[in-house]
């Protein structure tokens, strides 16, 4: 109460209009009709509350402000109320059976009891599922009132997304505001791509990212697993393949139930027709190889038959490893396409082209025919296909699939185009731009270790090659992005300094693919956020 108040005590007819006025004022900063009504709400949507808000109608609050969360929350409505946190008798309940492994892990997490699916009473933290179609799978909202939380969405995701948004609160400020989130996600695709090629990470080591990635709202692991230095995952299709420090199946099933837990889809990498140096190194036959003799590292010899059937082998085997919507084919740096001349240095190549796509057909028609038929084998496993974007060429007789999505890394490899042709074109892009989003270890090639601070002001879905962002009207085509790690040297940093390294750099990412606004905090406030919200046991483990 304000001094004025204290020294003029009102009548009682007044104190009722006044308190009158005053609920009747909390309400109306609070009710929003959203998704499914005319307020509004983040691009992608999100579930609508059951009920308005019903902030306690007390004067000694002021008004909530938003969670402090990474990313950030796209839409707070405040309101008045002393707001949330776990107490003596709180719990966490379902309403919908589907929701008990979110509830369950929320609980642990909190320190609190799950006591299934009922009724929520005061004190509780309630997960719910709403009606689907109201906004996308990774909305929700989440409500704050009477000493009670509600967490509902159309889909699990965005019911555990708002439960990171509760945990987060937590760990910033000790509550969870009152008062009503709606969220949702900018792009859908965001992520982390690791290279385990050519250093090898143990299972433990990267279930501590996954963890990581789960509080920061990222969605896709991506593991590039075969390159020439190594092949890392347990093959029963070719055993001989497989380098002596490697994943087994039974760590990479353990690492994808961990990641489908957290909402999470693994997406495993064979990159061909390059990088199968590994793979050659027990099929040396199968070496690409000049008029001269001399071999092509990590090009394989895309005119012979048995290659296609090595590859496919494996690609199959792995797709059912991976059981996520999407594989990647690589298609990247084939060195035949390097020379000046690949039809004169590599003849057989050439006439494996004009065999199978007619007589004008080049080397590099060939090439673009082993990318399609390499996400024919993807598509039969129901997979999309994803590829590089130096492995899609223009102008000669044989296209790329348009449904293949391109991850767009660099504009300076043979084949590369500046990634406008490729939106143009009506194709999927992801982000995944080496000026900003690749950490090569070892910084060869001018090559630096991207930093956090750089990403988070300069760097946006749209800014795909370079510094400069493509044009606004090629939104919807840009599907997301990821940040890669990449082994070029591989004791350059040990899994610790690494995972310390990509720390930042993942929260920025994680900010710009979540809310396409110029953030709100400085550089400077967003890392101290991001140190208060973070599990320092999943930052440096293992």
């Amino acid at each position: 109460m304000s001094p004025s108040h204290r020294a003029t005590p009102p009548s009682r007819g007044a104190l009722i209009a006044a308190a009158a006025v005053t609920v009747a004022a909390a309400v109306t900063l609070t009710v929003v009709v959203w998704p499914d009504g005319s307020g509004s709400g983040p691009q992608n949507g999100s579930a609508s509350s059951r009920t308005a808000p019903s902030p306690s109608p007390t004067r000694s609050y002021p008004l909530s402000e938003a969670p402090r969360t990474v990313p950030a929350v796209r839409e707070h409505t405040p309101a008045r109320g002393p707001g949330w946190k776990p107490g003596k008798n709180s719990t966490v309940v379902a309403a919908d059976h589907a929701l008990a492994d979110e509830a369950k892990t929320l609980a642990g997490e909190l320190g609190i009891s799950y006591r299934g699916e009922t009724a929520a009473r005061a004190g509780d933290v309630e997960l719910a599922l709403g009606k689907k179609g109201e906004g996308g799978a990774e909305s929700y909202t989440l409500k704050t009132s009477g000493n009670r939380v509600t967490i509902s969405g159309p889909d699990q995701a965005g019911v555990f997304y708002g439960t990171r948004t509760l945990v987060q609160s937590l760990a910033a400020d000790d509550t969870v505001p009152e008062g009503v989130v709606r969220d949702a996600p900018d792009r859908p695709q965001r992520g982390f791509n690791l290279d385990i090629a050519r250093k090898h990470y143990s299972a433990e080591w990267i279930e501590a990212r996954l963890r990581e990635m789960a509080d920061l709202k990222l969605n896709q692991l991506g593991l590039h697993f075969s390159d020439d230095q190594a092949f890392r995952i347990e093959s029963e299709t070719h055993p001989e393949v497989v380098s002596e420090d490697h994943l087994t199946k039974a760590e990479v099933r353990r690492i994808v139930k961990l990641a489908q837990s957290l909402h999470i889809t693994v997406i495993g990498e064979i990159d061909s027709p390059g990088h199968l140096g590994a793979v050659l190194k027990a099929h040396p036959g199968l070496q690409l190889r000049d008029t001269q003799g001399t071999a092509r590292q990590g090009a394989v010899d895309i005119s012979k038959a048995e290659s296609a059937e090595i590859v496919d082998d494996l690609l199959r085997e792995y797709a059912e490893l991976f059981p996520g919507q999407w594989f990647h084919v690589g298609a990247d740096e084939y060195q035949a396409l390097t020379v000046s001349d690949p039809a004169a240095s590599y003849p057989q190549l050439a006439v494996a082209a004009r065999e199978k796509y007619g007589d004008g057909a080049t080397v590099q028609d060939l090439t673009e025919g082993w990318l399609n038929d390499r996400a024919a084998v993807v598509r039969k496993a129901e997979k999309i296909p994803k590829a590089w974007n130096d492995g899609f060429f223009s102008g000669g007789a044989v296209t790329a699939g348009k449904d293949i999505e391109v991850e767009y890394w660099t504009g300076k490899e043979i084949g590369a185009r500046p990634p406008q042709d490729y939106l143009a074109e009506g194709r999927k892009v992801i982000n995944l731009n080496d000026e900003f989003l690749y950490y090569v270890l070892g910084e060869p090639n001018e090559f630096v270790y991207p930093t956090g601070e750089r990403i988070y002001e300069q760097w946006t879905p749209f800014v795909l090659r370079g510094t400069e962002p493509v044009a606004k009207r090629y939104s919807k085509q840009i599907l997301g992005g990821r940040f890669a790690v990449w082994g070029d040297f591989p004791d350059a940093q040990t899994q610790a300094q690494v995972a310390e390294g990509i720390r930042m750099p993942l929260n920025a990412v994680s900010q710009k693919l979540w809310d396409p606004r110029k953030p709100a905090l400085t550089w400077a406030e967003f890392q101290q956020l991001a140190d208060e919200v973070d599990t320092p046991d999943r930052s440096t483990a293992p």
